[in-house]
């Protein structure tokens, strides 16, 4: 049976300034677009600008067969993130929130639609916190994506809502990794994920640790990688392979998507003049 996997949440224009192009991104969309694409039956739903960067998140999206229905578009821009490079390594300039997070309550439809998924996928970048605990009836799986970004705050009033949880800790030591890993395994989640950059991942799930490395790529750029392994993982978890299978889903995964540029491609020209007469 076909699985069915929602992102919820973020998404970004990904905007490469000293390249002049700019990709469809962020956390829920690349997700939702990446399981797609293994095979799963994907949805997205999140709050889109009215502007040209939100009309090329929705056209990539549709062009990619992932469900928009319960998306809003509202008046405003798009959120984006400005990326500059260094050879093939990226880093972040700038971003704008735009309407990302003018969620704004969800009808019994928005519901009904979540409750549909045997997995909503969403991020710390969503702007979502502060609904997890009245979206939590209405779904079935839930898992969570904290980057780098988490902190004890954050974590105690996520956590307790949370299925699966992803954590990125590249600097960490083994022992932080494990411990972090306890903690937040103890907090709610019965599987959470840390991965590590170069020493590829580990995963806590009933008490039991696992490890994987990374799957050597060809970097052509490496946006979006980290969404990679989150989408075949949670796939592999949801058609019921072991957790060691899902490591290595997850790290094949990302090293194919470092082949292309963005997260899913779908790259457009972009200039600064171009946006500044857009205004």
């Amino acid at each position: 049976m076909t699985c069915r996997l929602l992102g919820l949440g973020d998404n970004t224009v990904d905007t490469y300034v000293d390249r002049a192009l700019q990709f469809p991104g962020g956390n829920a969309v690349n997700v939702a677009v990446l399981a797609h694409r293994l095979g799963a039956e994907t949805g997205y739903m999140g709050c889109l600008g009215s502007d040209e960067a939100g009309k090329l998140i929705a056209k990539a999206l549709h062009q990619e067969g992932v469900d928009t229905r319960r998306c809003r578009v509202l008046a405003g821009d798009n959120a984006r993130a400005f990326i500059g490079h260094d050879g093939n390594d990226r880093y972040f300039l700038r971003s704008q929130r735009g309407v990302r997070g003018q969620w704004g309550g969800f009808l019994p439809e928005d519901l009904a639609y979540i409750a549909g998924f045997d997995l909503v996928h969403s991020s710390i970048y969503s702007e979502l916190d502060a609904d997890l605990a009245a979206l939590r009836p209405s779904v079935r799986r839930f898992s969570y994506d904290f980057s780098e970004h988490w902190t004890d705050a954050n974590l105690a009033a996520t956590l307790p809502h949370l299925d699966i949880a992803f954590l990125s800790f590249p600097t960490g030591s083994d022992a932080e990794c494990r411990d972090l890993a306890r903690r937040c395994s103890e907090a709610g989640p019965g599987l959470v994920v840390v991965t590590r950059g170069e020493r590829g991942s580990l995963a806590l799930a009933g008490g039991v640790f696992h490890r994987h490395g990374i799957t050597p790529a060809q970097i052509v750029d490496t946006l979006g990688a980290g969404d990679g392994f989150i989408a075949a993982f949670l796939l592999a978890v949801l058609e019921g392979r072991e957790v060691p299978e899902a490591l290595t889903a997850g790290a094949a995964h990302a090293a194919a998507v470092c082949a292309y540029q963005g997260g899913f491609g779908h790259g457009t020209p972009w200039s600064a003049a171009a946006e500044i007469a857009a205004c």
